[in-house]
């Protein structure tokens, strides 16, 4: 655990709580982007700063860590159906104690890919089509498609399918702990994302995998992944990214950060049309991740990125939605 006592100057403090861990998928890349949030809020002189490792506490639980620490603004840095999905901002909002990042149905709404994907699309804003992979019941697109469970994050459980043959092969994932499956139709060209600070959108970066897809290796693991901010586009996609992106998040209430994936298809079409992929309420924040990226190309370093987040949430609208 990690603690920085008050300045000896006797200035008023504000106590942060980062929570890092959690029950999901994600609960390494989890850790790891909440040990560097918590040393980087605790190079600020009037900061506390308490990190907890957790796994899936109840509300009187969560409360005692909050009371522990004495908390101010919780900083939840967790990635997955539980920590990212709304059930962990549902009691941080019982508690009625100020938190990072969206409040729990925008939370649930941005986990649900399926429901995500109906809503960009009501927004006039094209999305690949996708429909819920349902036991004993064929899949209503023709291949090639992506699989994916509908609520989980960095890849985790993504594969593709190129063939109908590949696709049967791979709907034995539903029994391998990934929850419910979707079926999305594979488009392939320049993977492009938006990262989001109180709603307004930073630099755009594109993401070029040394080979492949842009899986969880490639995120994580690999340190020959290319990110490109502010790449050459098409003229006019920049400007859509930044506009979509924005209208997307007012429309689904995410607050203080965030992160939307495009992919731009492959061709030479005249007039390219960027196709939304998904939202991510509480991106992740380790030395690969593409916010922390974004920010810096803006010249916010990382603790600056850390505090701004934190000072969005304290003064930000009640968490009650």
């Amino acid at each position: 655990m990690l603690f920085r006592s008050d300045p000896v100057n006797g200035s008023a403090t504000q106590s942060i709580l980062v929570l890092k861990g959690g029950p999901d998928a994600e609960r390494e890349v989890s850790i790891a982007s909440g040990t560097r949030v918590a040393t980087a809020l605790a190079t600020f002189d009037d900061l506390r700063v308490v990190d907890r490792t957790i796994e899936r506490p109840d509300v009187d639980e969560l409360r005692g860590m909050v009371e522990d620490a004495r908390a101010d603004v919780v900083f939840p840095v967790l990635h997955g159906p539980w920590g990212e999905g709304g059930s962990l901002q549902a009691l941080l909002e019982a508690m009625g104690i100020a938190f990072v990042g969206s409040g729990s149905v925008a939370a649930s709404h941005a986990m649900d890919k399926l429901r995500t994907k109906a809503t960009v699309a009501s927004l006039g804003i094209a999305t690949p089509a996708a429909v819920a992979i349902e036991a004993d019941r064929p899949v209503e697109l023709p291949p090639p498609l992506v699989v994916k469970p509908v609520a989980d994050g960095s890849s985790v459980g993504v594969r593709m399918a190129r063939t109908s043959k590949e696709l049967e092969a791979l709907l034995g994932l539903e029994d391998a702990g990934h929850g419910r499956l979707m079926a999305e139709a594979l488009v392939e060209g320049r993977e492009l994302t938006v990262g989001l600070l109180g709603g307004r959108p930073l630099p755009i970066i594109e993401i070029v995998p040394s080979e492949g897809w842009y899986d969880y290796e490639a995120k994580y693991e690999r340190s020959d992944t290319r990110y490109v901010v502010e790449p050459s586009l098409p003229a006019g996609v920049a400007e859509r990214l930044h506009e979509w992106s924005g209208r997307i998040a007012e429309a689904m209430s995410i607050r203080d950060l965030g992160r939307v994936d495009w992919m731009l298809p492959a061709g030479d079409a005249p007039d390219p049309r960027p196709m939304f992929l998904e939202v991510n309420t509480i991106p992740g924040m380790t030395d690969h991740s593409l916010l922390p990226k974004a920010a810096a190309a803006t010249g916010v370093d990382f603790p600056t990125l850390c505090r701004s987040i934190v000072d969005s949430a304290a003064t930000g609208p009640s968490r009650t939605a």
